[in-house]
């Protein structure tokens, strides 16, 4: 009998990547497809569906040829991808339009209006500012701007679903979406209808898709069209998936109270378990029940824009690098690594796309502070660097608040490609700093979810004990943290003297 494995897939903001893993997690087959993103306005993002679906094929037959695996070895798959995807369909998975992707923030009048009605489960959201990323806001923006779509629709739901639908046929919800962005609350009652109805879109309620289910529930087979589509075996089983950084907690090991992750990528996620349902106006949110485990609530911050923040500036500034070792990252991050903390003076502002926790303010923007005409390239690369964990040590400011310890953290996804970037993070919030043997945590996690969906193992616990080991440990040092912790100060500051500016002049070009 052939030796048996299993898939992962991580659809991301830029790319699609597929791992094929041994069932203890050692990956021996990986490859990534990349896939463009649609500005048209500012604060606007948007991506084709079949982009998605073609660039899964294209990765998952370059994985399986690394992997030298045939289609009768992979027994289950698991998938991850963007949260806050928002996609109009018709019954049979024909897109009315194309996705409005997480980092969209176009609907922030309609986040404001459902910060309005005051409505009990803003809970969710300390009670405070709605997310111009979540659903109902991204629904509720089509509803009154692209009526005809909205009509008809006969599913609205995430990227999430419509993977499941393509892969198996079936329209299910994923407990993690529809419990951390669509007000589900399982602990009492399901969806929050109160809170549509206030803004007129109770409707929608009818348009979502019906069957539920948690992280890594077998919804069955894949379809002969999807199989065939993908190089695989009708017989192999699909886990349920979700948002791509909860289920990367399961491939950082972070599946119990009393650890943080920081999943890190085109943005930041910060997100931790609790056995504990308190809500308060910490600004973080959270906790959500069932959103990564059935018996836990997760609470959560994050950052919408971080490393979309350094591979713009890569892209856009820094193109006479590219020839260099390493190409342009490789030679940033060595020069970059000569500079002191503080970059000489320039202190960012990571708002390109708004701010996600704790301000929830999709109507702010980026700043870069202290620029002379002695600064580089490596100085403002470093400087971004360090203003993007500025934003991540903010979130866990409000954590701490909130009475959650943040001590140690488990970091994966892209970030842990730059040991300098690591340790800036590590530097900044003080923090000791876990990375996986296995950077890959959000399709390591799917990976997680296959297996459990296929009965491998009894339980997540199981599943981590054999397939998540880790190979490094930062170190903050003291003395970086002492200057940190000055410009953090004037970072903390910033939001309170400026952002009504920012909004008023945001305002001036909006659409």
């Amino acid at each position: 009998m052939s030796e048996k494995y299993i898939v992962g897939f991580d659809m991301g903001t830029g790319s699609v990547r597929v791992g094929i893993y041994k069932l203890d997690g050692y990956e021996v087959g990986f490859a990534a497809t990349e896939y463009e993103t649609i500005h048209e306005h500012p604060g606007w993002a948007e991506q084709r569906p079949m982009d998605w679906w073609n660039g899964l094929q294209k990765s998952m037959k370059a994985a399986m040829d690394m992997a030298g695996v045939g289609k009768e070895d992979i027994v289950a798959i698991g998938y991850d991808v963007t949260c806050c995807s928002v996609m109009l369909c018709k019954a049979d998975g024909t897109p009315l339009r194309d996705c409005l992707i997480w980092m969209d923030v176009r609907s922030a009048k309609e986040a404001a209006d459902l910060a309005a009605t005051g409505d009990p489960a803003l809970k969710f959201n300390s009670f405070g500012s709605v997310s111009a990323e979540w659903m109902p806001c991204k629904a509720l923006w089509l509803k009154r701007h692209e009526r005809e779509n909205y009509d008809a629709a006969d599913v609205v739901c995430e990227c999430t679903d419509w993977v499941t639908y393509k892969l198996t046929g079936k329209w299910t919800a994923s407990m993690s979406n529809i419990s951390s962005r669509w007000y589900y609350d399982s602990e009492n009652g399901g969806f929050q209808r109160s809170l549509y109805a206030a803004v007129g879109l109770e409707d929608v309620l009818d348009k979502f898709p019906k069957e539920i289910h948690y992280l890594g529930d077998c919804i069955g087979h894949l379809t002969k069209e999807a199989a065939e589509f993908l190089g695989l075996s009708e017989q192999t089983i699909v886990a349920q998936g979700g948002p791509d950084a909860f289920i990367g907690c399961f491939g950082l090991g972070v599946i119990a109270p009393g650890k943080v992750a920081l999943i890190t990528g085109s943005s930041h996620l910060i997100l931790g378990l609790t056995d504990v349902y308190q809500y308060s106006k910490s600004g973080i949110f959270g906790p959500f029940p069932g959103a990564i485990l059935k018996g836990y609530g997760m609470v959560e911050g994050g950052q919408t824009s971080s490393g979309s923040i350094v591979s713009w500036f890569k892209n856009r500034f820094c193109g006479d690098l590219s020839g260099k070792e390493g190409g342009a990252y490789g030679e940033l991050n060595r020069e970059a690594a000569k500079i002191a903390p503080g970059s000489e003076g320039l202190l960012v502002l990571d708002w390109w796309q708004g701010n996600r926790t704790p301000y929830t303010d999709g109507d702010i923007r980026g700043n870069i502070y202290g620029l002379s005409l002695g600064h580089t390239q490596a100085h403002l690369f470093r400087a971004i660097m360090e203003g993007v964990a500025y934003g991540t040590e903010n979130v866990f400011r409000s954590f701490r608040e909130a009475g959650y310890e943040v001590n140690e953290i488990y970091m994966g996804g892209g970030t842990t490609n730059s040991d300098l970037f690591m340790q800036i993070h590590a530097d900044v919030s003080n923090v000791v700093v876990n990375v996986p043997e296995d950077s890959q945590s959000c399709a390591l996690g799917s990976a997680i979810l296959a297996t459990l969906a296929a009965g491998i193992y009894k339980d997540a616990e199981e599943a981590v004990q054999h397939m998540v080991r880790y190979s490094k440990r930062i170190e903050p040092n003291p003395e970086n943290h002492e200057i940190y912790r000055k410009y953090f100060e004037q970072y903390r500051k910033a939001y309170d003297t400026f952002g009504q500016w920012m909004r008023d002049t945001s305002a001036i070009d909006a659409h």
